[in-house]
């Protein structure tokens, strides 16, 4: 028997293994893992099929790498195993950090330029206005990861950026720090959207922000770790 036909097999005995894992630990992540395991497998069995047996050892050993590393404990990354909108071409999404000039109660009109937040059970429609020329964009960040409030329980992205980044970011907050709302917010705007509007009461010198969406609590886990996906140059 070749090493081609042996790599579905060896497939199938982590995956039914992960699988035990999840049942005699249980938690939240149960669910994340076993569906890791099955397009794992998945993934396995088409590159066995359409594969030379050559790399279909290769494709077994990466597999079995990863589920080792789940089964033994080892923490993965937050936003780990989720698809990149858009394919995941590799290249991080550009970001930019503009300070918001106005932000009223109506949909924005055709043209106006503004961001649309749209109405929710609980909360308006925004337009939100920006100044891009006085903004940071094509910011470069160096880490992205999805997590879980332990306060209120909601999803956000939390985000590094890059050192020369820090300094210019810590320059832009701090100019904004004491105006009056909505002139003390920064608009977050990602692939051209409005995903966020922190406001800011001294320069953040530390380079890091989280994102929660245009309304606090507006991410779910899934929004949460692909976009976290998307803004991490190694994801």
């Amino acid at each position: 028997m070749n090493d081609s036909t042996e790599h579905p097999r060896h497939g199938t005995s982590l995956h039914d293994a992960l699988h035990a894992h999840v049942r005699e630990s249980g938690g939240d992540t149960g669910a994340h893992l076993v569906g890791l395991a099955d397009g794992a497998l998945r993934v396995a069995r088409r590159r066995q099929r359409l594969a030379r047996a050559g790399v279909g050892v290769v494709a077994a050993a990466v597999v079995a790498t990863a589920w080792v590393a789940v089964a033994a404990g080892m923490p993965p990354r937050a936003h780990e195993g989720q698809p990149a909108a858009g394919g995941g071409s590799g290249k991080a999404a550009p970001v930019s950090l503009l300070p918001v000039t106005s932000a009223v109660e109506h949909a924005c009109t055709q043209g106006s330029g503004g961001y649309i937040v749209h109405a929710t059970a609980t909360q308006p429609a925004l337009c939100v206005h920006a100044d891009r020329a006085r903004g940071l964009t094509d910011v470069r960040v160096t880490s992205a990861q999805a997590e879980k409030s332990t306060l209120d329980g909601t999803w956000q992205v939390r985000v590094t950026l890059s050192p020369a980044d820090r300094t210019r970011f810590a320059a832009l907050t701090g100019s904004l720090a004491k105006a009056p709302a909505p002139r003390n917010e920064f608009a977050i705007v990602i692939d051209g959207k409005l995903w966020g509007r922190p406001f800011v009461t001294s320069s953040i010198t530390g380079g890091r922000f989280e994102i929660v969406g245009a309304y606090a609590g507006d991410l779910t886990g899934t929004t949460a770790h692909d976009l976290a996906h998307r803004l991490d140059p190694t994801g």
